[in-house]
């Protein structure tokens, strides 16, 4: 297992990272840095950790192993768009005091908005093509409008690092369109953007970088170096046998790899519930 070391042109670095629930590992003995202006897919099986992965970088899940720097960027200050399952779309808000959200580590939870944010409400609004729904219930907007607010509200926390978790799932394509210019936009200014999906032929047209986990690292690197089947079939496989009630792992001193490349399939030794376990470490796509 390689150990990255934090550096100051490194927005994110992950090393040897356990993310879990109740104890039992979601994402395990993850390395991986990010550098800045980068514009990563998270691909991955259903139940591969991808999800968890961008709660641990938020803050909102903490590590059981290891650590995760954003280095000069604060947790506070990264924009993270949840699954809209996670929205509690009953709540009595209209669209304009929803993104208005985005602004709150700027002027508090009970601040004033003054006319100059107002203003700022009303450009993201129309950024994303919602202008005259300011007033209506965010319960009332379908889901590609409910997808634009929530976009909206990213534009206004103008954040270096943004946090994607599906953000094209179960919307329209014109939508999809819209707010995928959204995400270039930001990549051209050289924010960080990470973002899971699913749709493989969606990642190899429009995102250079992946990261393909699988509970673990399987590859992370260029997208046509990453999305290869040989890597698709072992995420695959991975998931399939690994074990929702196992305890913490811990890498056994003895095992721990060289922090050097990997050019192929090498083997190590890693001890899981109390038992060793062979597995394939993770390809370093060139």
């Amino acid at each position: 297992m390689n150990m990255i070391n934090p550096q100051t042109d490194n927005v994110i670095a992950i090393n040897n990272l356990t993310l879990g629930y109740d104890r039992h590992p979601a994402v395990h003995h993850l390395a991986a840095e990010l550098c800045p202006g980068s514009l990563t897919a998270i691909v991955g099986p259903n139940g591969a950790g991808k999800s968890t992965l961008l709660k641990g970088i938020v803050g909102a899940l903490r590590p059981q192993e290891g650590s995760i720097s954003t280095g000069s960027v604060k947790r506070r200050d990264i924009a993270y768009l949840p699954q809209q399952a996670e929205i509690d779309r009953e709540f009595p808000i209209g669209v304009s005091d929803f993104v208005a959200m985005g602004l709150w580590r700027r002027v508090g939870l009970f601040g004033g908005i003054g006319k100059r944010m107002r203003h700022r409400i009303e450009e993201a609004v129309a950024a994303v093509g919602l202008s005259g729904y300011e007033g209506r219930p965010i319960g009332s907007l379908s889901g590609g409008q409910m997808q634009r607010a929530m976009f909206a509200r990213l534009l206004l926390q103008d954040a270096q690092i943004v946090l994607l978790d599906e953000p094209f799932n179960a919307i329209d394509t014109k939508t999809v369109t819209d707010l995928l210019e959204l995400v270039k936009h930001w990549h051209g200014e050289r924010r960080t953007i990470l973002t899971v999906l699913h749709d493989m032929e969606h990642v190899r047209r429009h995102f250079p970088d992946t990261l393909l986990l699988a509970r673990e690292l399987i590859a992370h690197g260029p997208t046509k170096d990453v999305l290869t089947a040989e890597n698709l079939l072992l995420a695959r496989q991975r998931c399939e046998t690994f074990d929702e009630n196992a305890a913490v792992c811990h890498v056994h001193p003895d095992h721990v790899q060289p922090d050097h490349e990997h050019t192929g399939h090498e083997h190590a030794g890693h001890e899981h519930a109390g038992h060793e376990y062979e597995h394939t470490s993770p390809q370093r796509a060139a």
